[in-house]
């Protein structure tokens, strides 16, 4: 009898511990797809998607090309940057740049300064372009303008904030559009022209950030001295970087054959380039986040 009981006492224990088991089994397996759904969920929220979407567009009666970049899978408007080119026009490397961008989480316009998507292979053809551009600030301002509108009604990018880089001559375009009052909340200028710089009561409403070259020969201490003086007088918030060794155009990496090809001052750095590129992004944290 006592070892009935015995065995009878033990098979409940083993019962009972089974249903304890099945109960953990079943709430942990849920649990884990559960914890795995939401792991899902999570992952297919942090994916991007960038898309390049080719735009033509007007400016008085200039047929332009620019190409918007953003992430699809956000579901918020994001704040919008317009990325302005070289003197070469824009090309691949301005549109890798609004992409770079568009991957840090805005939307970013790869504006067409010229008309008609044009591109140049030569300094010839390009200061030619350039030069129409510097030598009217209306046009300037009208171009700059309707890239602006673009990225204001593209419908991804909030249109109460939008901000403005650019590359060498695009770098003299944001900085004189910002002075001219175009509504940008922050411009960058990487390697950008500074000579006759004019700050206009305007600027004061942009922070600005110009990342040059220290060793660049066509920015001479006398453009650096006039454009903090107009700064300054301005009451105008900015930050000035320098690189140690870097020439003109330091942040592309075809530069330096160009330079050659063409026996110009002119050369990729590295260094300057990732530094450059880490100060725009520690500027924009504090004047132009992405939340």
């Amino acid at each position: 009898m006592k070892n009935k009981n015995y065995l009878k006492g033990f098979g409940i224990k083993l019962s009972v511990v089974g249903l304890l088991l099945l109960t953990i089994a079943t709430t942990e397996g849920c649990g884990g797809n559960q914890g795995e759904k939401q792991n899902a969920q999570t992952e297919k929220k942090n994916e991007q998607n960038i898309v390049r979407k080719e735009i033509d567009y007007k400016a008085g009666e200039t047929t332009l090309k620019g190409y918007l970049f953003y992430d699809e899978n956000k579901t918020e408007k994001s704040p919008g940057i317009i990325v302005v080119h070289e003197w070469w026009g824009n090309n691949a490397y301005n549109q890798k740049r609004a992409r770079m961008l568009a991957e840090l989480g805005y939307t970013a316009f790869a504006a067409d300064m010229y008309g008609n998507g044009l591109v140049f292979d030569n300094p010839g053809d390009s200061e030619k372009n350039a030069g129409v551009i510097y030598a009217d600030m209306g046009l300037l301002k009208e171009r700059i303008t309707a890239a602006y509108d673009i990225l204001v009604n593209s419908g991804f990018a909030d249109p109460e904030r939008i901000a403005a880089i650019g590359y060498c001559f695009g770098g003299t375009v944001v900085l004189n559009a910002a002075s001219l009052g175009v509504p940008l909340d922050a411009v960058v200028s990487f390697h950008g022209g500074l000579a006759g710089f004019k700050a206009d009561p305007a600027i004061k409403n942009t922070h600005v950030l110009v990342c040059n070259g220290a060793a660049d020969k066509f920015v001479s201490q006398e453009d650096k001295d006039n454009f903090k003086n107009q700064m300054n007088a301005a009451g105008a918030t900015y930050e000035f970087k320098e690189y140690e060794g870097a020439l003109h155009a330091f942040t592309n990496p075809e530069t330096t054959e160009a330079g050659r090809k063409f026996n110009m001052p002119i050369a990729y750095n590295a260094a300057a380039d990732s530094a450059s590129w880490n100060d725009m992004k520690e500027f924009f944290s504090k004047y132009f986040p992405v939340n």
